[in-house]
């Protein structure tokens, strides 16, 4: 049983769905075009052409359609046209390596990775996605120190995920990735030699996105975000549009109590205000609720997907100070934290490898010291913001809007943490 269960993830399924799709919206139809790709048969050697492995799980039939044709507005909202495709129009000639055909859940990590890139422009960027959630995500002076800052925010979870950056693959930066496991790489170009680096990795899906250049473009663009139910029906909703893209984009931190106005009063630093409007681009791509911790331009936790605001905080505490400790232990040891504690139980590594490595993460808060705090929604009590000022964070942005806003500042105000809003949440199911 456990055989065919492995085979299963092998297995490309056949595919049923139409070349073709039209929806129409009243009067105007859109024209989607089914994606595929020429491959190997991985049984017979033999060219075949094929669209995706299979959907979320093997078992299930997927397929990936690019929009071709129609241009849609309603109430005045002009979605986005043909001819700017990014992930659905990866041809042929942009599948460098296939690896393994690639499946629903490679792509959409890709596609979710470009909802942060979209916004980052400016800077050599790179993020890591794993299971449709950045497991770590920087930007640097360079791409090569920008995948590394990603990769060892969380070294763990980078294992098997897809890596995605915002310019051409350089020597450097493949050098890095190679020397990991990862299931896909997507850039806008690679230059010489890179491909080859990088297709020592067997099994590696290697894709350039065309019109990467213009993913800026898509930050001020809506599409249709369509979610099927159970039953048949389907939900349609205009996509988000971040309205936070540069620093005078922050709102005041304000709230009335008692007929008086409370005000956060000190307010964010130069490298403060960076790291809290990366944090919020990273923040479009996260499972909401969630609450991230950023420090110099690079991810320190991401938590995401928890029911309950204080626990999700905290949740991203334990795992900033678990993944501080990995990195440690890797850099200084060439094992997980995990393996060393194992190990030690053993009797094959002294006890006191593993107990410097707890000091010198409790001596630096898991790195917490000095970060700033991202929340999607609001804090319904102070007991949210109280969790990362006990860690050391030193600025917070949040969309506001609660009826606690005013003891929340009032949290900040008494421990000289700044606090700026969004006006807007940034929920993502």
């Amino acid at each position: 049983m456990a055989q065919d269960f492995k085979k299963a993830y092998r297995t490309i399924m056949d595919d049923h769905f139409p070349p073709e799709m039209r929806i129409s919206f009243g009067e105007t139809t859109l024209v989607y075009r089914k994606r595929t790709w020429k491959m190997a048969d991985e049984k017979t050697g033999e060219m075949i052409e094929k669209g995706l492995r299979y959907g979320e799980n093997p078992g299930q039939e997927a397929a990936l359609y690019e929009l071709v044709n129609g241009n849609l507005s309603l109430g005045g909202c002009e979605f986005i046209e043909p001819g700017r495709g990014l992930v659905s129009a990866i041809s042929d000639e942009d599948m460098l390596q296939f690896g393994k055909h690639p499946g629903k859940t490679n792509l959409t990590d890709v596609d979710n990775a470009l909802n942060i890139l979209r916004y980052i422009p400016e800077t050599p960027a790179a993020v890591i996605m794993k299971h449709n959630n950045p497991s770590g995500a920087a930007r640097a002076a360079t791409l090569a120190d920008a995948y590394s800052r990603a990769y060892w925010a969380d070294a763990l979870a980078a294992f098997g995920g897809a890596v995605v950056v915002n310019r051409a693959m350089d020597k450097a930066t493949a050098e890095q990735i190679a020397q990991s496991y990862v299931e896909v790489v997507a850039a806008p170009d690679y230059e010489a030699g890179t491909v080859e680096i990088l297709a020592g990795r067997k099994n590696l899906r290697i894709l350039r996105v065309p019109n990467m250049d213009r993913l800026a473009s898509l930050a001020t663009a809506r599409f249709v975000d369509f979610k099927s139910l159970i039953d048949g029906g389907i939900i349609v909703q205009q996509s988000p549009l971040n309205a936070i893209r540069a620093f005078k984009d922050f709102l005041p931190a304000t709230a009335k109590k008692g007929g008086k106005e409370i005000r956060a009063e000190r307010q964010p630093t130069q490298q403060e205000m960076e790291d809290l409007l990366f944090g919020w681009q990273v923040e479009q791509a996260v499972s909401s609720n969630s609450v991230l911790y950023v420090k110099d331009n690079c991810t320190v936790a991401i938590g995401a997907g928890q029911q309950d605001r204080v626990g999700v905080a905290k949740i991203a505490v334990f795992k900033a100070y678990s993944k501080y400790a990995d990195g440690v232990c890797r850099k200084e040891h060439g094992m997980s934290y995990d393996e060393l504690c194992l190990a030690i139980e053993r009797g094959e590594r002294p006890a006191a490898q593993r107990q410097a490595i707890d000091e010198a993460t409790r001596q630096a808060h898991g790195g917490l010291t000095g970060s700033v705090m991202v929340s999607d929604a609001f804090f319904p009590s102070r007991d949210g913001v109280d969790v990362g000022i006990r860690e050391g964070v030193t600025a917070i942005v949040q969309p506001g809007g609660s009826l606690a806003d005013a003891e929340v500042i009032e949290a900040c105000n008494a421990a000289g943490v700044a606090m700026v809003f969004t006006g807007q949440r940034a929920f993502k199911h």
